[in-house]
C-alpha cells in the first residue's frame, strides 16, 4: 500500500470517460423531455377533450364546464396511487429529492423513479395542476444518469455527477437553456466546483442544447425585446427586488404552513393529492388559464398583453393553485408557476416603475422571484436572459434579483428547497465556502519535531523508547528512511520475543503522506488507513521522513477559517 493515489494520468483517464459517459446521459435526458412533453400534451387532450392526441392544446379552451373540478381530483388519485404502492420519490417537486439523494443517498437513484416520476408528473399536469414540466425532467434525468452510473460501476461521486448531468441536461432540453443549468448545477446540486463534476455536466448540457432544436421548436421559450434601461432604473430596480424578496417570502411561508395543513388531516398521504386537486380544480373553473403549465401566460405577461386587473385575479388564483398542490406532496415542478407569479407582479408593479418598460420589470420581477425562492440568484439571472435574449436587460436583472435574493436571505432561515429536505431531519447550508483543508498543505500542518525509531532498535529498546516518550505511534526509520510505523500495542504482543529487531515487526506497513500534499488528501489517507497520525516524507522515492501529521493538527485550519470569520481587526 502506498500514499494517497496523485496518479494525473489515472484521474484523467477516469475524467475522459466520465465526460464521455455525460455527453451520452445529455442525449437521453433531451430524449426523456420529449417523452415527457409528449405525455403531458397526451394526459391534457385526454382528461380535458377526451380524446388521444399528442397535439400541443391548452387546458383553458375546455367546454367541460363545472366538470373541470373533477380532472385533478382524478388526476391526484392516480399520483397518490402511483405514490404509495410505486415510490414516495415521485412525490414532490424533484429539485429537494435530488438534493437529498446526492447528499445523503450517494446518489442512489432507481428505475421506478425514472419510469414513475415523468408518468405522474404528466398525469398531475395534464389533468390541470399547475406545475412545470422542469421538476420532473430533473429528476428523470438525473434517474437516468445514476442508473447509468450505478451499471457502470462507477463510484459515488461520479454517479453525482451523471446524475446532475443528467438533471441539468434535462433541463436544458425543457427551456434551452444551457448556461442555466449549468449554474443550477453549481448553486444546488454538485456542492462543489471542480473539474471532475463541472466538466461533464458542462458537456451533458451542451449536447443538449445542440439537439434541443432538433425536437423543439428552436429559438427562446419567450423571445422579448427590451430598450436600454435609463438611471431612474436604478430606483425602481430595488423598489422591484424589495416586492419580489417579500413575495418570495410570502409564497415559500405559505407552502410550509400548507404542508403542515395536510400533514394534520387525519387521512392517509397517498389522499392528499386528491385534496389539492380539489382546489386546483375550483381555482381553474374560475380561471382556466390558471390550468396547466401556462408558458403562453407567461408569454403574455411579458409582452403586456394582458390588463392589470386580469393578471392580478389570474395570479392569485394561480398561486393558490400551486401552493396548495403542491403542499399536498403531488408531483411536479416549481420553475414555471414561480416564473408566472414573478411576471405577473412586474406587470402589476409596472405602472409605478419608471426607467424601463412593461415587459422590463415582468422580466426582472420573474427572476427575482425565481432566485429567491430557490435560493439561486446567479441561475435566476441567466435562466431569464436564456429564456428571453433580452440583454438589454442585464444590468436591471443583476439589480433586482440581488436585492430580492438579499431579502429573503435576511428574513428565512432556509430557502423552499433547503426547508424540504430539513423537515426531514437533514439539514443543508446554503452557503458554500473553500474547505479550510484544502488551503493548507502538510508541510504548513506537520510537526517537525520528529521522534523516531531505528529500525535495528530491539523491542526492549523500542518499547522504553515509547515509554518515555508517552507516544502510541512511532515512526520507524532506516538510515533516514522510512520503513513503516511502530504500535504500542504490537510490543505488547510480542513482550516474549524481546530480542527481535524492530524491522521485523513492519512487514507489509508503508503509511505515509507527501509534504506537498493538501491538507484534506492527508485527512482522507488518514481516514482510509484508520489512524490517528501518519508520517510525512519529502518524496515517494527516498521516503526520506520530514515530519509527523496528527488529526489534531488537521483542526488547525478550520480553527484559523473561524477567526477569519469573527475577530475584528484595527487598520494598522
Amino acid at each position: 500500500m502506498s500514499g494517497v493515489k496523485s496518479d494525473y494520468a489515472l484521474d484523467r483517464s477516469r475524467l475522459l470517460r466520465l465526460v464521455a459517459v455525460a455527453m451520452v446521459v445529455g442525449a437521453v435526458a433531451t430524449l426523456a423531455a420529449l417523452l415527457l412533453v409528449q405525455l403531458i400534451r397526451l394526459c391534457t387532450n385526454l382528461f380535458f377533450y377526451q380524446h388521444w392526441s399528442f397535439a400541443e392544446s391548452s387546458p383553458a379552451l375546455n367546454t367541460l364546464g363545472a366538470w373541470v373540478i373533477v380532472l385533478p381530483v382524478i388526476g391526484g388519485v392516480l399520483v397518490g396511487l402511483m405514490a404509495r404502492y410505486g415510490s414516495d420519490k415521485i412525490r414532490g417537486h424533484g429539485i429537494p429529492e435530488a438534493m437529498e439523494i446526492i447528499l445523503f443517498g450517494k446518489s442512489r437513484m432507481s428505475a421506478r423513479v425514472a419510469v414513475l416520476k415523468p408518468l405522474s408528473s404528466g398525469i398531475v399536469i395534464g389533468s390541470g395542476g399547475p406545475f412545470g414540466a422542469e421538476g420532473p425532467i430533473i429528476m428523470t434525468g438525473g434517474a437516468l444518469g445514476s442508473l447509468l452510473a450505478q451499471y457502470l460501476n462507477l463510484s459515488a461521486a461520479e454517479r453525482k455527477t451523471l446524475l446532475v448531468s443528467g438533471a441539468c441536461a434535462g433541463m436544458t432540453a425543457i427551456f434551452g437553456t444551457p448556461v442555466a443549468a449549468l449554474l443550477l448545477a453549481v448553486e444546488m446540486l454538485l456542492f462543489e466546483l471542480r473539474p471532475r463534476s463541472l466538466l461533464p455536466v458542462a458537456m451533458a448540457c451542451a449536447v443538449a442544447g445542440f439537439l434541443r432544436p432538433f425536437i423543439f421548436e428552436a429559438g427562446p421559450l419567450f423571445p422579448l425585446a427590451v430598450a436600454p434601461v435609463t438611471a431612474s432604473a436604478l430606483v425602481s430596480g430595488i423598489v422591484a427586488g424589495i416586492c419580489s424578496g417579500v413575495l418570495a417570502v410570502i409564497v415559500t411561508l405559505a407552502l410550509y404552513r400548507t404542508e403542515d395543513a395536510f400533514a394534520k388531516l387525519p387521512v392517509h398521504w397517498m389522499w392528499w393529492p386528491a385534496i389539492g386537486g380539489v382546489v386546483v380544480g375550483i381555482g381553474g373553473y374560475f380561471e382556466p388559464r390558471a390550468f396547466g403549465i401556462g408558458y403562453d401566460v407567461i408569454g403574455d405577461l411579458l409582452n403586456n398583453r394582458l390588463a392589470v386587473a386580469a393578471v392580478v385575479s389570474l395570479l392569485a388564483v394561480k398561486a393558490v393553485m400551486w401552493v396548495a398542490a403542491l403542499g399536498s406532496g403531488t408531483s411536479g415542478g416549481v420553475l414555471a408557476p414561480l416564473l408566472m407569479i414573478g411576471a405577473g407582479l412586474g406587470v402589476v408593479l409596472s405602472p409605478w416603475l419608471p426607467g424601463g418598460s412593461a415587459g422590463l420589470w415582468a422580466l426582472v420581477c420573474m427572476a427575482a422571484v425565481l432566485g429567491s425562492v430557490l435560493g439561486a440568484p446567479l441561475t435566476a439571472i441567466v435562466f431569464a436572459i436564456g429564456l428571453t435574449h433580452a440583454t438589454n436587460a442585464l444590468l436591471p436583472l443583476l439589480l433586482t434579483v440581488a436585492v430580492a435574493w438579499g431579502v429573503t436571505t435576511l428574513v428565512l432561515r432556509r430557502s423552499i428547497m433547503t426547508e424540504k429536505i430539513a423537515r426531514r431531519g437533514l439539514h443543508i447550508y446554503r452557503e458554500y465556502a473553500v474547505d479550510p483543508l484544502e488551503r493548507m498543505h502538510v508541510d504548513d500542518l506537520m510537526s517537525r519535531s520528529v521522534i523516531s525509531v531505528d529500525a535495528a532498535m530491539t523491542i526492549r529498546q523500542a518499547r522504553a523508547t515509547v515509554d518515555a516518550q508517552q507516544h502510541r505511534r512511532l515512526p520507524v526509520v532506516s538510515n533516514g528512511r522510512l520503513r513503516g510505523m511502530l504500535e504500542s500495542g504490537i510490543l505488547n504482543d510480542h513482550r516474549h520475543d524481546e530480542n527481535l529487531q524492530v524491522a521485523d515487526l513492519l512487514a507489509g506497513q508503508h503509511q505515509w503522506v507527501l509534504s506537498t500534499e493538501s491538507a484534506r488528501a492527508a485527512a482522507a489517507r488518514m481516514i482510509d488507513l484508520k489512524v490517528s497520525s501518519v508520517p510525512v516524507v519529502a518524496d515517494a522515492d527516498g521516503l526520506q521522513l520530514v515530519g509527523v501529521l496528527a488529526m489534531s493538527d488537521l483542526l488547525r485550519p478550520v480553527g484559523a477559517s473561524w477567526q477569519e470569520e469573527t475577530l475584528l481587526e484595527r487598520l494598522r
